[in-house]
């Protein structure tokens, strides 16, 4: 009896343990293969908290309207007579301002702007106010006050404008520092979009020094400060603002294929525009300073072939000014900065000189022959054929001079050109001494995204004339990959321009 009640509770207890082990399916039990590795995924910080009170933002929405607002200014503009221009479907593709064509052929537009000084100096873009009829300009006040404003001056290369009203003791805008414009940061979009007097919109500063190329002029100053706070045709002119109530900016275009928002805006920086402004007010123009060279982008592929570790800076594809030819800048130099500012984009060293004026100095610093060399450069007026600092990222198109020769020609096919020697009636006509002449360039290759034409002559390499098709052969089979060919080529229009080809 004894042995039978033992073994009851030896196997009720067995059963006990079995269940429990089945129920606990092993938690805190480390299973897996034989020395298999543990991999760790991710970041072992904790995640940043943010803090962040929703009703402290919309307060602050709340009061920024109301305080940035009463500024902001609707604008009417009746338009001269004048037959549709062909390129005006393009403008308004780009520029949002409001028209209305009538059988006169008069049109009228609707804009912004914002109130800039108590006695009634506006602020606006050039677009907005292009080709007004004397007594054209009516501005509306956020109060309903109207007005007849008359034109002080216009500056078409930054699309900034400024009008006058009569007025005393006017709603005046904050002004703020557009230099200190983060990435992220909140923005309000204050206008008269459609014909909505007083609109709002939110969004985030979603890009710096953006260059769009709406401005139709090669010296044009686009450093464009993007959002995607809506704005519509009718927000032309009026205020980007921050959540102190500043304005950082002034709103000008739309990214659209419909003429009607699709997600980004572009404004101009404040401080570009109040020196803009200030020349206006002064002297009814501006007053700008010039180096005199034209420029473009500097990407990874020209950055190793000028011997540099990384793409900074500008490079300086000529010379045209005195200014830039008396401090000694030459075609081929990179400018990598200028008074200390680090310069990234054609753009970014365009909107730095457009602040200053002619006899302001300025100091740079320059990569060339791979090491940093100072230049301190006096600016200038521009004259008929000088230039701020164009911005030259495009090519000469495609050259029809060629005349078939019975030379051969040699294939770059990794590269993606062929070269062969030129004619002398060629040689002669572009006024060079190089016979080196690109024969072929094969679609979307490397050397046709980089702007090489088929009929250049290839003057240098490495900023080392090249005179015959044998120099250019063995310099190239010389590269090793991943290497750059700086090429100083010329084309049947044109100056002479750099392009730099990577040894694949």
């Amino acid at each position: 009896m004894k042995r039978s009640i033992f073994a009851a509770f030896f196997f009720i207890t067995i059963g006990i343990i079995f269940g429990a082990v089945l129920v606990s399916d092993f938690d805190g039990v480390g299973l897996g293969f034989a020395q298999q590795k543990q991999i760790k995924l991710g970041a072992e910080k904790s995640p940043t908290k943010t803090d962040l009170n929703l009703q402290a933002a919309n307060d602050a929405f709340v009061k920024v309207s109301k305080e940035a607002t009463p500024a902001v200014v609707s604008i009417v503009v009746t338009t001269k007579a004048r037959k549709p221009q062909g390129r005006e479907e393009e403008f308004f593709k780009y520029f949002p301002d409001f028209r209305f064509h009538q059988p006169d052929e008069q049109s009228q537009g609707s804009g912004s702007g914002v109130i800039i000084t108590k006695d009634g100096y506006i602020i606006t873009n050039n677009h907005v106010i292009e080709n007004a009829a004397d007594d054209g300009i009516e501005v509306a006040l956020n109060d309903t006050r109207r007005f007849r404003a008359k034109l002080v001056g216009t500056d078409p290369l930054t699309d900034v404008a400024v009008v006058k009203i009569e007025g005393e003791n006017l709603p005046v805008a904050m002004l703020g520092n557009s230099d200190d414009v983060q990435v992220g940061q909140w923005a309000l979009a204050i206008g008269n979009p459609l014909g909505l007097n007083s609109t709002v919109t939110a969004g985030i500063i979603s890009y710096l020094g953006r260059s769009i190329r709406i401005i139709n002029d090669s010296y044009g100053i686009e450093n464009f400060i993007q959002t995607d706070a809506a704005v519509n045709p009718g927000n032309s002119g009026g205020a980007l603002v921050n959540i102190y109530g500043e304005v950082i900016g002034i709103n000008t275009a739309i990214a659209t294929t419909n003429q009607r928002y699709q997600g980004y805006s572009f404004a101009i920086p404040i401080n570009l525009a109040k020196t803009v402004v200030t020349d206006l007010i002064q002297f009814g123009k501006v007053e700008r300073g010039y180096i005199g060279v034209q420029i473009s982008q500097v990407d990874e592929t020209l950055a190793k072939a000028n011997g540099l570790d990384k793409a900074e800076g500008v490079f300086v594809q000529e010379v045209v000014g005195e200014a830039a030819k008396a401090a000694g800048v030459k075609a081929g130099d990179i400018i990598l900065s200028i008074d200390a500012k680090p310069m990234k984009a054609p753009n970014e060293l365009q909107s730095y000189i457009a602040s200053k004026h002619p006899g302001d100095k300025v100091k740079l610093v320059i990569w060339r022959d791979e090491k940093k060399i100072e230049k301190v450069i006096t600016l200038k007026a521009r004259s008929e054929n000088g230039t701020l600092a164009a911005n030259n990222s495009g090519n000469d198109g495609e050259d029809t001079d060629v005349e078939e020769t019975t030379s051969r020609a040699i294939d770059f096919s990794s590269l993606g050109f062929s070269v062969k020697k030129a004619d002398s009636r060629l040689v002669k006509d572009r006024n060079v001494s190089s016979t080196v002449l690109v024969s072929s360039v094969k679609n979307f290759s490397e050397a046709a995204k980089r702007g090489l034409n088929e009929s250049d002559i290839i003057l240098q390499v490495d900023k080392k004339p090249v005179a015959t098709v044998s120099e250019f052969e063995k310099i190239v089979k010389s590269k090793k990959t991943g290497e750059a060919l700086l090429l100083l080529v010329k084309g049947a229009q044109g100056s002479p321009r750099f392009v730099a080809v990577m040894i694949p």
